[in-house]
């Protein structure tokens, strides 16, 4: 069964009257991923918080961090599966599958990040970012301890918790919007 075809439950601008750097932006998109992520579809229902939220997930997901890609991308995964946001854990765990190139540690992360076979420092992470998803006015002293005590310095701490705090944000985004992940996304990196 196709998951349903719309990309957000409310109006979108008409692609074609959007300004032309979002639509070089949506061009290199095509050339790099074949495909306009639906995400950034719809943040098209205003332009100036489109261009707030494309350079700040790029600065946050694509930049150079203390976290590998792969570790944010886990983050995204984790705090999705927590908040059980459809559209995140599809386009999400494919990132995974693609940047570990194993599609089992992908379907792992969306289902129960917990049987996956991980390292201590990133199963540390991972508790964390679910903690602070799932009851974030619980998160004290010893739960920055764990982290330091796993290998995890300052900075790593803070990209830590502004990565989980994103998707928190992006998730409920998604819930509010009913969006849709591009379907291409469910055979990618298999």
């Amino acid at each position: 069964m196709p998951q349903p075809d719309h990309i957000v439950k409310v109006a979108l601008p008409d692609q074609d009257t959007l300004d032309e750097d979002i639509k070089s932006y949506f061009n290199i998109c095509e050339e790099k991923l074949g495909m306009v992520p639906n995400v950034l579809r719809a943040f098209t229902f205003n332009q100036d918080k489109f261009r707030n939220f494309s350079k700040f997930y790029n600065q946050l997901m694509l930049a150079d961090s203390a976290l590998s890609k792969l570790e944010r991308e886990m983050i995204a995964v984790a705090v999705s599966s927590c908040n059980r946001c459809y559209y995140c854990l599809v386009a999400h765990g494919q990132a995974v599958r693609e940047l570990s190139g194993d599609p089992q540690l992908g379907e792992m992360m969306v289902m129960n990040y917990r049987v996956a076979d991980l390292p201590q420092k990133q199963r540390v992470m991972l508790d964390y970012a679910w903690k602070l998803t799932a009851s974030p006015h619980d998160i004290c002293d010893d739960d920055r301890t764990a982290l330091r005590d796993a290998g995890w310095d300052d900075d790593a701490i803070c990209d830590i918790t502004d990565t989980t705090a994103f998707f928190n944000y992006t998730n409920r985004m998604a819930h509010g919007l009913d969006m849709m992940p591009n379907p291409e996304y469910h055979g990618q990196s298999r």
